[in-house]
C-alpha cells in the first residue's frame, strides 16, 4: 500500500528540481517581428533609471508574482507592462527549456509574435527597442569568455562537520558568457545564453535551411 501510495505521489510530483519551489523564479518573452518581409528578434534596453542593471538589453520578463496563474502568464503580463502591448496581442509560439543558473535562481522563456507598431514601451522599464535580423542571428557566432566562479563559504561556516576541514577541496565552476555584437548593441549575459539555445533549436529543426 505504501508503495503504490509512494508511487502516486512521484507521478504528481512535477518539480522541474529540487529546491524549485523556493527559488527565485522569473519569466521572459523572446518576441519576434516582421521588419520588411523579414523575422527579426525584438530586445529592449533597460531604463537608465533603474537601479538594477540599468542599460542592459534584455528580453521583456520579470520575477513571477503570487497574482500570476503560470510562468506563461507572468511572461504576457511583463511584457504587457514594459512594451505596452495587450496581451490580446501577443501570440505564443512556443516554450523554451527553463534555465537554471543556480539552484536558487530559474528563468522560465517563451517565444511570441508580435507587432511592433503596437508597441508603446513603458519609459520607467525601457529605454528603447531594436531588432536584429533572424537570419543574421543564425549565420552569427557569438565570441565566447570564461568567467571562473570560486565557492566562498560564510564565516559562520561548520568546517569542524566536513572531511578535511577548512582543507577541503571545493569544486570551482567556469562560466561560459556569451557575446552578441551587433551595429552599437552588446547582447550578453542570461540573455545571450537564451538567444543562443533559442537560435540553436531553430537551426537544428530547419537543418540548415531557413525560410527567412
Amino acid at each position: 500500500m505504501f508503495i503504490e501510495s509512494l508511487k502516486e505521489q512521484l507521478q504528481r510530483n512535477k518539480r522541474l528540481f529540487i529546491g524549485e519551489e523556493t527559488a527565485f523564479q522569473a519569466s521572459i518573452m523572446v518576441p519576434l517581428v516582421e521588419v520588411d518581409n523579414e523575422w527579426h528578434v525584438l530586445f529592449q534596453v533597460r531604463s537608465l533609471t533603474l537601479r538594477k542593471q540599468p542599460g542592459d538589453i534584455s528580453f521583456p520578463g520579470g520575477r513571477i508574482d503570487s497574482s500570476d496563474s503560470t510562468p506563461l502568464a507572468a511572461a504576457i503580463r511583463e511584457t504587457h507592462e514594459e512594451l505596452g502591448i495587450d496581451p490580446t496581442d501577443i501570440e505564443v509560439i512556443g516554450e523554451i527549456s527553463p534555465y537554471i543558473s543556480t539552484p536558487s535562481f530559474v528563468v522560465y522563456p517563451f517565444v511570441a509574435k508580435l507587432d511592433q507598431k503596437k508597441i508603446i514601451i513603458n519609459k520607467d522599464e525601457v529605454e528603447k527597442v531594436f531588432t536584429i535580423p533572424l537570419p543574421w542571428l543564425l549565420q552569427c557566432e557569438p565570441s565566447k569568455h570564461i568567467v571562473e566562479i570560486h565557492p566562498q563559504p560564510a564565516e559562520d561556516f561548520p568546517f569542524e562537520k566536513i572531511m578535511n576541514g577548512k582543507n577541503y577541496q571545493w569544486r570551482n565552476r567556469a562560466l561560459e558568457e556569451y557575446f552578441y555584437d551587433y551595429d552599437t548593441y552588446t547582447i550578453w549575459g542570461l540573455t545571450a545564453r537564451i538567444l543562443k539555445h533559442f537560435i540553436e533549436i531553430i537551426k537544428t529543426e530547419k537543418d540548415g535551411n531557413f525560410p527567412f
